[in-house]
């Protein structure tokens, strides 16, 4: 593989990523062996790049004893912020939890180091000023190499870079934004944000959720849900640009798959694509197209089906911020209101 510069890190990683969500055994694939097996010839294939979660139910310990005796080779990432269990005070990116949550991670992984750590969601109740010395300290310490953030927005990307230079902290290295056929909206302002800091980019979901794997088709989105999977096929729109980049990938002469991948990683401002697979036979696939590239006919085509800059519907798990989830931060008190 060719290997591409983290960032200004100096730390080198492959262009496809392998990330570990569907090695937790509640969630993907039951059985820790089978998962070991697939993490071993994902590294034998040049994927030096773990991405995990603390969130992600065991993930983080079948990846840990995966590697027992390969840890040296890999770049280990792991994020922390999101619920773990019902305590509020066991989430979010406040130094309290974050300086116990890393201790955790750590022992789950069976290293003394992780060489990314992650805000897995930003945390509008924590001054990032609070969140970056609490990191800080865990680089001092050796307990962490680069910190980075997933899914924050432009203006908070910007927002950290300034606290941290005025008050000389270590800032963040990385973004890890969603990106995909459907879901381009990180080329508007987070994707030229992250290059203008020198930050990588570590972009998830490049599959769409899966609805870039092929075997999502115009009429088959009821069967589908009715056998469990794709339960949030709930948007024509996205249906209908699958539909059309299935054409353009069968004109292309390549999987629907290898044409997902290939954009992923086209893009300058990327790093590192993350791929999820659950088993060998998804793995396999996404290997055989890492070193497939885009001729800039096909690209030009992508644009036409879907703009840049632009997502098509919701992306499931996109991050909305409070201003948007909550209607009291839109609208002024009834009295205000009446009074103006």
């Amino acid at each position: 593989m060719q290997y591409r510069t983290l960032g200004r890190t100096g730390i080198k990683v492959s262009p496809l990523a392998l990330g570990a969500l569907m090695f937790a055994t509640s969630a993907g694939n039951p059985d820790p062996d089978d998962s070991a097996r697939i993490i071993h010839k994902a590294l034998d294939a040049g994927i030096n790049l773990i991405d995990t979660a603390d969130a992600y139910g065991d993930s983080e310990e079948v990846v840990g004893k995966a590697l027992k005796g390969r840890r040296e080779n890999v770049v280990l990432a792991t994020k922390v912020s999101r619920p773990m269990g019902d305590d509020p005070n066991r989430q979010g990116a406040s130094r309290r939890w974050i300086v116990t949550a890393v201790e955790n991670s750590l022992r789950r992984l069976r290293t003394d180091h992780i060489d990314l750590y992650q805000i897995h969601r930003p945390d509008p109740a924590t001054d990032v000023e609070e969140t970056l010395s609490a990191l800080s300290g865990l680089i001092h310490s050796g307990k962490v190499r680069a910190i980075g953030t997933s899914t924050m927005p432009a203006s908070d990307i910007v927002e950290a870079q300034w606290v941290a230079e005025r008050r000389g902290l270590e800032r963040f290295r990385t973004e890890q934004p969603p990106y995909s056929l459907l879901d381009r909206g990180a080329e508007r302002e987070v994707l030229p944000v992250a290059q203008r800091y020198g930050m990588g980019a570590l972009v998830w979901g490049p599959l769409g959720q899966g609805l870039l794997t092929g075997r999502v088709r115009k009429g088959k989105q009821n069967e589908l849900r009715r056998a469990g999977f794709f339960r949030h096929l709930n948007d024509e729109r996205r249906v209908d640009a699958v539909e059309r980049f299935v054409s353009l990938a069968e004109e292309a002469g390549m999987p629907l798959t290898h044409l997902a991948m290939g954009f992923a990683i086209a893009h300058p401002g990327v790093t590192s694509a993350i791929v999820g697979p659950r088993t060998m036979d998804h793995l396999d696939d996404l290997l055989a197209g890492a070193d497939v590239p885009l001729t800039d006919d096909v690209l030009d085509r992508i644009d036409e089906i879907v703009p840049p800059g632009t997502d098509v519907g919701t992306l499931d798990q996109a991050y909305l911020p409070p201003a948007l989830r909550e209607p009291g931060l839109r609208r002024r008190p009834l009295g205000e209101r009446a009074a103006a």
